[in-house]
This record gives structure tokens, sequence and C-alpha cells, in this order.
């Protein structure tokens, strides 16, 4: 008890000073040094801290000392905002310690660097899916968690960025409409709009763009029904009737209920006339 008292006094009076860091980072003892990063990274000062841990963690190695520090010093980088450091620090700190005191926390932090680093929907997703992965790893290893909340909030949160760039990218087929520059192998931009709608329905349920989506396919059928040769017309505007009422069946007070309404007279008129 009164060697923790002295290495927690001693360290509150050398994190006073410029000189005594120095001193620390020159010392070989490491039981002193080791309570002085402690109380560097539990004041926050993370970049001292994480200093004197990435010593700690070689010299300690093996012991409960260091796995503490390495723990640390993953949190250090968290702490600095360097998320792709922390990830790694912290997976590392995981495989190295998979039944360790702080396991459910590395992983906690790991899938939310992750998370925190993962790009704008236009950018490349392939971090994305690495913290859904990461996340969800959480979740099977530690189904009842108090943060479960919040690792779902997140995996939920990635899924709808994941579906937002699969939004935008079957707006664009869309908008590309009848343009066939980009159709080299066949088929058209409102087929691809459809395809790739219904895969990220499919995929992902429970999105926050299952209505977007839905309404892309219904214009998407019935521009291809308009621009159809005679022979498949008919059938185009049956098969847009039949995406209606599935879209009006689960969106009946849609914001877009005037344009789909539209749509079917449409559609109903054009196949009553055949």
């Amino acid at each position: 008890m009164k060697k923790i008292l002295f290495f927690g006094l001693l360290s509150v009076m050398l994190l006073s000073s410029c000189n005594s860091y120095n001193t620390i980072l020159k010392t070989q003892d490491y039981d002193y040094k080791y309570e002085a990063a402690k109380e560097y990274y539990a004041s926050g000062q993370y970049t001292k801290a994480y200093q004197l841990l990435e010593e700690l963690t070689i010299v300690l190695k093996g012991s409960d000392r260091g796995e503490e520090s390495f723990f640390m010093l993953g949190m250090c980088y968290y702490g600095l905002h360097d998320y792709e450091t922390a990830a790694l620090y912290l997976e590392r700190y995981v495989k190295t310690y998979s039944k360790g005191e702080y396991a459910e926390l590395a992983r906690f932090y790991c899938g939310k660097a992750s998370y925190l680093q993962s790009p704008d929907a236009r950018l490349d997703q392939s971090p994305t899916y690495a913290a859904i992965t990461q996340l969800q790893e959480f979740l099977d290893f530690y189904p009842y968690s108090d943060m479960r909340g919040e690792v779902n909030d997140m995996i939920f949160e990635l899924q709808d960025r994941l579906v937002q760039k699969e939004y935008n990218s079957a707006k664009l087929y869309y908008d590309l409409g009848s343009y066939i520059g980009n159709c080299m192998n066949g088929g058209s931009n409102y087929e691809a709009c459809i395809i790739t709608a219904e895969n990220a329905l499919r995929a992902y349920p429970y999105t926050i763009y299952r209505e977007e989506l839905y309404m892309l396919v219904l214009r998407s059928r019935f521009q291809l029904a308009e621009k159809s040769v005679e022979a498949k017309m008919e059938e185009r505007y049956r098969q847009t009737i039949d995406e209606y009422y599935g879209f009006k069946n689960e969106f009946p007070d849609s914001k877009y209920a005037k344009e789909a309404d539209q749509i079917f007279k449409r559609s109903n008129n054009k196949v009553n006339r055949s």
C-alpha cells in the first residue's frame, strides 16, 4: 500500500514539469515509468502517455502490467483521434489477450474506431464493411453487454451508409435513362436501376432508404413500359401496376403518393386501351 501511495504521489509531482517528463523518458525504473504513464493516461495527456507505453508494452510483456499497458496504448491513439492506429493496437490486444481483463472494452473500441473511420457514401466502402464485421464480432462475443445498444446503432448507421451508396448508384442509372453509352452488353439503365435497388432492399430490408428505393423501382418500371416496343409494352405496364400496389400497401401515406398515383393512372389507362 505504501509503495502504491509513493508512486502515486511521485507521479503527480513529476507530471508538473517538462524536465520531469524528460527524466521519466530516460529512466530505467519501469515501475516508476509505468505509474507515470498511468497518470498521464488518466489525465488525458495521451501524447506523453503513449510515448512511455510504447516502451512499456515491450519491457512488461507477459505481465499484468504489460497487458494493461497494451490496452492503454491503443486507447491513447483513440483519445488522439488516430482511429486507424487505435484499431490496429486494440485488435492486436484482442489477439494477444483474447480473455484478458480489457478484452470486452478493446473489442468495443476497436469496432468504434473503425466505425469512426467509415468514409462518406460516395467513397470506397471497404472500411465500412470492416467496421460492421468488427462490431458484429463484438455482439457475437458479448451478446448481453451493456454496450450492445450502442453497437447495434453503429451497425445500423453503417449499413445505411452502404445502402446510401447503392441508392446513389440506382439513382444514377435512373437519371441516365435512355442513354446507351454505358450499356455495352445490352439491357438498359432502367433495368440496372431496378436490379440495384432491389438487391439493396433484399440485403438491408430495414434501411431508412426503403421508401426511396421502392419509388425508384416504380419509376423505372414505368419508364421501361413507356419506352418499350409494342410487343412488351402491356406486360411492362402490368408490372408497373403490380409494383404500384406493393408500394401503396407498404407506404400508404408516402410523400410520393401523388406521383405514384399518376403512374398508376397512366399505366392502367394504357392496359385498358390494349
